[in-house]
């Protein structure tokens, strides 16, 4: 029985800050971003965007594009490093809104749940629902990936911000990917990258020696989450080539495939933190698989052998064919964690349906990666009517037609010192407001449908 990806929708930010704009007010050299990691554009949230409106956008674009009646879903399952809340999920908030719109308790036996484990909780959370499909074969479910990749300003991680979201029914005898049971895995316990509580004694803050209340904080300690995460760059990206070389090789075994499983594949996704992170470390696969062309390249050592091999013939051709469709979308986007290499499918996929490419039958691979740390890889087979799919999806049109902002707006968004929108919210879910003087509900995030 084959199970996978039926059918894929997305919602992202409408305004973007132009990279080069950011380069220029950072005394970075605009071609260090766009030619050197292939970043163009990154994506911004408005002041009434969060993760909640980019997964209850995309989940009702994918409902009324398929016309699916709300009862034969029955799981939404969400992959997230962005919660608005360390108790109620971002799951429960997008099931409740898509009630407001197509009837109240007509979700009320759909089973919702988020997945958290840093950039690869997407993953996790389609393989779980695959898994619910293959002991289930007559239910569907929808997989959401919604983030805000959000770093502090002036910081390394700064140009490779974005945001938005994902949202995939999965069923069987999909129409677009049929995913294989076999997965490679690589884990290890790191502090690569992530998001800590951080805490300070109330003295610090009030200057005052007494523990007095404090905002309702009676305990000494007050503990702040930031969204911004703390991370290691060059760690973190060792950590990623780490555990995707692992990973690889595991799924190798795992599915008792020999030789260079990577020829087999039509398209590569990768999890992309910045638009040429994949082609970047991909290298290293590349180079276990062909040790005798590394070996002849010119070189008095393994690494600068390995920059040689980057720019081989061989290894060119393979970005051009089998990475380069997949990056279109995150250069004009930027990173969106969970999402992003969902959005490289679709970015590879829109793609080639512009080109009329046959993909059909063809095996694509998937290299996952989540700070923290985890990898998966594992592939899927593109259906026989995935063009006609993703035909309806407008990917490339709607980058086109995204709102820029200047530098000031960027900053204040960035602050959270707007108070309106820069953008009016229209046919879509917006944040209203969040509440601040209930006792039994201070804190609750509250949503409306803006017509």
């Amino acid at each position: 029985m084959n199970v996978g990806i039926d059918s894929i929708s997305f919602d992202i930010p409408k305004l973007y800050l132009p990279i080069s704009t950011l380069a220029h007010k950072r005394n970075i050299e605009p071609d260090k971003l766009i030619k050197g990691l292939g970043l163009h554009k990154m994506s911004f949230p408005d002041q009434h965007q969060d993760v909640v409106t980019f997964a209850a956008n995309a989940a009702l674009k994918l409902i009324q594009q398929e016309n699916i009646n709300p009862s034969e879903i029955a799981r939404i399952y969400v992959g997230s490093e962005s919660g608005v809340d360390s108790s109620k999920p971002v799951a429960s908030y997008v099931l409740s809104l898509l009630e407001s719109k197509l009837g109240v308790g007509s979700f009320r036996n759909c089973d919702a749940v988020d997945l958290t484990f840093a950039c690869i909780g997407g993953v996790d959370a389609l393989q779980n629902c695959l898994d619910y499909i293959r002991l289930h074969p007559t239910k569907k479910a929808i997989v959401i990936a919604s983030d805000n990749a959000k770093y502090d300003l002036e910081s390394s991680g700064e140009y490779t911000q974005g945001a938005g979201a994902i949202a995939m029914l999965i069923t069987s005898n999909p129409r677009v990917l049929s995913f294989s049971s076999e997965v490679g895995v690589s884990t290890e316990g790191v502090f690569d990258f992530f998001k800590p509580r951080r805490s300070f004694s109330k003295s610090e803050i009030t200057k005052s020696p007494e523990n007095e209340e404090w905002f309702g904080v009676l305990e000494n300690e007050v503990s702040i989450y930031k969204e911004q995460p703390v991370f290691d760059g060059q760690y973190s990206n060792q950590c990623y080539i780490n555990r995707i070389t692992e990973a690889y090789e595991h799924f190798k075994k795992e599915s008792q495939q020999t030789g260079k499983v990577y020829e087999n594949w039509a398209s590569i996704l990768m999890h992309l933190p910045y638009c040429f992170q994949g082609r970047r470390t991909f290298i290293e696969i590349f180079a276990n698989e062909n040790p005798e062309l590394l070996k002849s390249q010119i070189g008095e050592t393994v690494k600068d052998k390995l920059k040689a091999l980057t720019k081989s013939p061989e290894y060119l051709e393979l970005i051009n064919q089998k990475i380069y469709p997949s990056e279109i979308a995150s250069g004009q986007i930027g990173n969106i964690y969970t999402g992003s290499i969902f959005l490289g499918l679709l970015s590879a996929l829109c793609y080639h349906a512009q080109q009329n490419t046959s993909l059909e039958n063809q095996k694509v691979g998937f290299i996952a990666y989540g700070s923290g740390s985890k990898s998966k890889v594992f592939e899927a087979i593109v259906c026989e009517n995935w063009k006609s799919v993703i035909s309806q999806n407008n990917l490339f049109e709607t980058l086109e037609n995204n709102h820029s902002i200047d530098f000031e707006t960027y900053e204040k968004l960035h602050k959270k010192e707007l108070q309106q929108a820069v953008l009016e919210p229209k046919n879509e879910f917006a944040l209203i407001s969040i509440e601040k003087e209930n006792p039994v509900l201070v804190g609750a995030r509250y949503y409306e449908f803006v017509i």
